[in-house]
């Protein structure tokens, strides 16, 4: 190279680096991918992890200022047990692909609140209620409330532990086929005010 020829574009040195004969061994390429694959994999489950937290899903003021105040009210926040379901434990899948897709799903809701605007307050929230909680019970109804299930099964249920009229709704529930959601939507959350329109 002359002192009147320009360096070599970055683009250039790049294409010639990538090009040229590797002077590193194949195994420590593998080496270094598969290190680079478990930090990213490390960084990725650590990241889904984090916005399953009651912290991460309560950090909004439409969620801390609303449903989680509801929630709190309920049995699966505080009882005689001490077992306390979390946001992650009805809203997200546990094994990972159904997961993943839940994660890209509640993307919208992020959407909503800091693009369109459309859930970024508690009023406009509340408007919103009603198309929100039947997306969630159809999702429920359409994989036979699985998330309900990972603490609650019919084998674990003890009837006689149960109100006689409980026990005859869970009996003819089971009976008819009927799901969690069938019958249980206002177990965490208060109902939207349409619920009760469209009941009378």
């Amino acid at each position: 190279m002359t002192a009147d020829t320009p360096p070599p574009s970055l683009l250039a040195r790049l294409r010639r680096f990538f090009l040229r004969p590797s002077t590193l061994s194949a195994s420590a390429v593998v080496a270094v991918g598969m290190l680079t694959g478990i930090v990213f994999w490390g960084g990725f489950t650590a990241g889904m992890d984090a916005t399953n937290t009651l912290a991460f899903c309560t950090s909004c003021h439409e969620m801390r200022d609303t449903v989680f105040q509801e929630y709190k009210e309920t049995v699966h926040y505080k009882n005689r047990s001490g077992v306390r379901a979390v946001c992650s434990d009805c809203h997200v899948p546990r094994d990972f692909g159904h997961k993943f897709l839940r994660k890209v799903q509640a993307s919208s809701e992020l959407y909503g609140k800091f693009v369109t605007h459309s859930i970024d307050t508690p009023q406009k929230f509340e408007a919103r209620r009603m198309e929100m909680a039947q997306r969630v019970w159809a999702s429920m109804k359409e994989t036979d409330s699985r998330e309900c299930r990972n603490c609650h099964s019919w084998d674990a249920m003890d009837p006689h532990k149960q109100s006689v009229r409980a026990r005859k709704k869970m009996e003819a529930g089971q009976k008819e086929g009927k799901t969690c959601i069938d019958c249980h939507k206002g177990v965490a959350h208060l109902l939207p005010a349409e619920f009760n329109e469209e009941e009378q």
